[in-house]
C-alpha cells in the first residue's frame, strides 16, 4: 500500500485482486482506494471516493460492483449516511442513496434477495 492506514476496508473482487478503501490513522479520514492484485504483487491507485471514510464497510454486490456505506469523516466526529458504488469494470466511484441514518462500525449483510441489510453501528 502507499500509505499505512487503519479502519478501512479490503473486499475481494471476482477477479482476484482485492479493493481497499478508505480508512485513516484515527486522527483524519481518507478517501483514497488502492486495488491489491496478489498474482503479480503489485499495488495500483483507482479513482477515490467522494467522501474520506473509517469505519465504513463495503460489500460485494451480485453484479460485481462494490457498495461501501457510512463511516466517520474529518477529525472522526462527523457521522456518514452517504453511500458510494465502485465499478470495477471501469475503476470508477458513483453515489447512490443515502442511509436513512448516519453511522460508523455497523454491519452490512448481502441477503439472498441481492439486497445490502444494514445493522447496528454508532452514530451522533
Amino acid at each position: 500500500m502507499s500509505s499505512a492506514r487503519t479502519g478501512h476496508t479490503a473486499t475481494l473482487l471476482s477477479s482476484g485482486k482485492v479493493l481497499i478503501t478508505g480508512g485513516g490513522d484515527w486522527q483524519k479520514s481518507v478517501s483514497n482506494c488502492e486495488l491489491y492484485d496478489p498474482s503479480l504483487n503489485t499495488w495500483i491507485t483507482v479513482a477515490n471516493m467522494s467522501s474520506p471514510r473509517v469505519c465504513h464497510t463495503a460489500t460485494v454486490l451480485p453484479s460485481g460492483k462494490v457498495l461501501v456505506t457510512g463511516g466517520l469523516v474529518s477529525s472522526l466526529s462527523t457521522y456518514l449516511s452517504t453511500c458510494e458504488l465502485y465499478d470495477p469494470l471501469i475503476k470508477t466511484w458513483i453515489g447512490v442513496a443515502s442511509m436513512s441514518y448516519p453511522r460508523a462500525g455497523h454491519t452490512a449483510t448481502l441477503l439472498p434477495s441481492g439486497k445490502v441489510l444494514i445493522t447496528g453501528g454508532l452514530h451522533s
